[in-house]
């Protein structure tokens, strides 16, 4: 029953994920994000080349096949978290800068730490490369958890709406890697079998790819305003502040500026020969209304021009 059941799931995962990738393309969200889109688009061929080779029946191609697409697989979903961070960021240029170079360092972190685990792991029944995409796989499953909570905690701050596609695509994604982190835990304690772990993934999944639709399916929303997005803005100052510094130097000429604008504004002292200048002109104008008027007349007309 529960081998129908999980193969019901799964048949029905391609037909759920084709039609979030037509709801998308005609709603011309693959522009925004396209990632996300190629993501969707994998999953549909990985179901169109993993499931006849599981239904055949060959143990070793399938095994292979599956880990090989389900390392694929992770490094799309890291895309995809990279690309959520840069359109919840997108109007903090600096902050983004600064969320692209976290990623980068994460990334490598996790990669060093599934070689790092592997390598000292003792030899099971695992290979390699099925060990190392375990690790990875779980540390993306702990970075999609931290990513949902990171929105819930932050979304005011930021601006982005609890409709936006982009917490919608966090809400899938951060949901179905809390049920199969959980699962993984249970799993481990022997208090459930694999096919009930598998069941459980594939239902969590199922239930995800139909929060995508939802969300797909709503009304764009703009970003929400609020008086919190005034800390956001002086982080991301904050940030471009510390990209590019203002020298020592460049101090001095502000300083110098203000200075010339005080003294061109304060009243100048007149200097002496000014004084003088003045004081001439001044008996000149009190003699000339003391001289009487026929004297003005009895001077020829052309000397008086």
């Amino acid at each position: 029953m529960h081998v129908n059941l999980k193969d019901a799931l799964w048949i029905a995962h391609p037909v759920l994920e084709l039609s979030l990738a037509g709801v998308m393309y005609w709603r011309r969200l693959h522009r925004t994000f396209p990632v996300f889109f190629a993501y969707i688009v994998f999953q549909v061929l990985n179901f169109l080349v993993l499931y006849p080779i599981y239904r055949s029946g060959t143990i070793m191609p399938y095994f292979y096949a599956y880990w090989i697409s389900a390392a694929i697989s992770l490094a799309i979903g890291f895309k995809v978290i990279h690309e959520i961070f840069l359109d919840v960021l997108r109007p903090y240029p600096n902050l983004k800068d600064l969320g692209t170079l976290l990623f980068k360092w994460a990334a490598l972190v996790m990669l060093l730490v599934a070689m790092v685990v592997t390598a000292a792991s003792q030899p099971g029944n695992d290979t390699l490369l099925a060990q190392a995409v375990i690790i990875m796989q779980r540390c993306m499953r702990v970075i999609q958890c931290g990513l949902i909570l990171f929105l819930l905690f932050f979304s005011r701050h930021l601006g982005v709406s609890r409709r936006q596609l982009s917490f919608g695509i966090t809400l899938g994604f951060g949901g179905f890697a809390s049920v199969e982190l959980v699962g993984l835990a249970l799993f481990s304690g022997g208090q459930i079998h694999s096919h009930t772990l598998s069941l459980i993934n594939t239902t969590a999944y199922s239930f995800s790819i139909l929060i995508w639709i939802g969300y797909a399916l709503l009304k764009a929303t703009s970003r929400e305003g609020s008086a919190k997005l005034l800390m956001s803005q002086r982080w991301d100052l904050g940030l471009s502040e510390a990209r590019h510094p203002v020298g020592s130097d460049s101090l001095i000429p502000m300083f110098e500026s203000m200075v010339d604008r005080a003294f061109s504004r304060a009243p100048r002292e007149p200097e002496r020969g000014e004084i003088e200048d003045k004081h001439l002109v001044r008996k000149m104008s009190v003699s000339e209304k003391v001289v009487p008027s026929f004297v003005r007349r009895a001077v020829p007309g052309d000397l008086a021009r």
